[in-house]
């Protein structure tokens, strides 16, 4: 064999050699730790929930499952790190409707690509918005609200826990389908902007069921409507069954990796994860937690981020949304 037909024959081996060790590597997978970064501060409603499927998926896994809090910019720091990270599967993101479906439009430096950057692994569940109201209004239940704000437009002020966030943009959409006026107050949070609905310095808020919860079971502040059932607040009506019809906003979340991670590690991930979410104490932990569990398909969230970033991205640029 003359020297050049040697190199060719040592490339090839080495080729091969890869080859067989990258599949070997992801037949293997997962061999270490994986952290999921979560882009909100601890004990916020996404951390929450990320840690209750956390310890489920690491024992389905047989590896640790690490949740890393890189807050910041409503979510859009630790969601553009892990959007960058190596694409091998130990770094996944915990995705929402406001860092992937109205980030976009909401910062114009928007340091990843919703849908080039990231690509789908699963939903865990969805939350309901509750339009809640200050107790001092003499409204009783939706019906009366929409009512007495047509008859004061923009004499009404409603809060919501930050500019672009998906508590601001399902109010602007709740003002589209009833034709109510009322005027944003952006505040950094839920706290502040709870604090000023009881104070009656706003009239009225929405947010997530466990978020009110306990102000509303203490009459501090009134809820008139959800935008889906809840265990949280089983007597309260729908939007639907008071009236408006297709009024459904939801927040979403979901799983999310790199984009080029291998499809056999994608379908690893989907496979605990589902199995996971059949857990008959983890869907009594979210429920309790005002999360319905919900076990959509790479291909189905990919549709409904697609959707969602027409809907809300749509909605924030109409209003002009931009982050504080």
């Amino acid at each position: 064999m003359n020297p050049s037909s040697l190199v060719r024959a040592g490339l090839r081996l080495a080729a091969a050699g890869v080859l067989a060790a990258a599949a070997t590597a992801h037949a293997a997978y997962p061999a270490k730790a994986i952290t999921i970064v979560v882009p909100f501060p601890a004990g916020g409603g996404t951390d929450v929930i990320f840690r209750s499927v956390q310890v489920k998926l690491q024992a389905e896994l047989g590896v640790p499952v690490i949740i890393d809090n890189r807050a910041g910019a409503g979510g859009t720091v630790g969601t553009g790190y892990a959007a960058k990270a190596a694409p091998d599967g130990y770094t996944l993101v915990a995705a929402t409707t406001t860092t992937i479906a109205s980030a976009q439009a909401v910062y114009p430096k928007l340091p990843y690509d919703p849908l080039a950057d990231l690509t789908p692994v699963g939903t865990l569940g969805t939350t309901p918005f509750v339009l809640v109201v200050s107790p001092e209004l003499p409204a009783k239940n939706l019906a009366e609200f929409i009512r007495y704000a047509k008859a004061k437009p923009g004499a009404l002020n409603y809060g919501s826990i930050g500019n672009g966030t998906a508590s601001h943009l399902a109010a602007e959409l709740f003002k589209q389908r009833t034709g109510v006026d009322m005027t944003h107050i952006p505040y950094r949070g839920a706290a502040p902007a709870q604090t000023d609905l009881m104070a009656g310095q706003i009239q009225a808020l929405f947010d997530n069921p466990v978020a009110l919860a306990p102000q509303v079971r203490a009459s501090r502040m009134r809820a008139l409507a959800i935008s889906q059932p809840s265990a949280v607040f089983p007597d309260l009506p729908t939007f639907e069954a008071s009236g408006i019809k297709d009024f459904k906003p939801e927040l979403w979340y979901g799983l999310m990796a790199p984009a080029a991670t291998p499809k056999d590690v994608l379908q690893r991930l989907r496979t605990a994860l589902d199995k996971v979410l059949q857990d008959r104490n983890l869907r009594a932990d979210m429920l309790s937690k005002g999360v319905a569990p919900q076990s959509l398909s790479p291909e189905a969230f990919a549709q409904k981020i697609h959707a969602d970033i027409a809907l809300w991205g749509g909605i924030a640029r109409a209003v002009n949304a931009k982050a504080d």
